[in-house]
């Protein structure tokens, strides 16, 4: 997922400046995206400025630094809409920041969108778990080195195996209940 996407979304939401978008990103956002530097942020609004995604206005700060208050141009509209309405690609590991920071903007400006993400991800998972809860998971060893404790490898992977489905399971009910909910606003 690109960054910026993100920032269009928030500024689709209201105009914000670089230092909102950052304070955001830390705090509400930190599920979305981790280790954000402040810089990569002003980068984007640069690029995106000069892409004339997004426009800006100097707010005047007595006593502090001015602001530029950044908002959408109609192109960057165009844009976050395009991306909340593009087909959705899952990815390999579930629960991926990708989606729910996708999804949660995507239910915001587009409820059908939405539903086709969930519907794609749901059929992806359950796809992969028809595929892989009862692949023959035996652990082969050949000349193992004498510190390895075959025993105690294979009860840990098993329950390694044991915890992903269960976290699996419940990420793809709470796709379900997200759906049925969604279904019906």
């Amino acid at each position: 997922m690109r960054f910026d996407f993100v920032l269009l979304a928030l500024l689709g939401m209201r105009p914000l400046s670089g230092y909102d978008l950052r304070k955001w990103v830390e705090v509400e956002g930190q599920f979305v995206r981790s280790r954000v530097h402040h810089s990569q942020i002003y980068r984007l609004l640069s690029r995106m400025v000069a892409d004339g995604w997004v426009e800006f206005e100097v707010d005047p700060r007595e006593g502090r630094p001015d602001a530029k208050v950044y908002r959408l141009t109609p192109l960057g509209h165009e844009k976050l809409l395009e991306w909340v309405r593009s087909p959705y690609e899952p990815t390999s590991r579930f629960q991926d920041a990708d989606f729910l920071a996708r999804f949660g903007f995507t239910v915001a400006f587009d409820r059908q969108a939405a539903l086709r993400m969930l519907r794609t991800e749901l059929d992806y998972r359950r796809a992969l778990i028809a595929r892989s809860r009862d692949r023959n998971r035996t652990l082969r060893f050949e000349d193992p080195l004498p510190e390895l404790d075959q025993v105690l490898a294979h009860e840990v992977f098993d329950r390694m195996h044991d915890y992903g489905a269960a976290a699996v399971d419940r990420w793809v009910a709470w796709l379900e209940e997200t759906k049925t909910w969604l279904e019906g606003q």
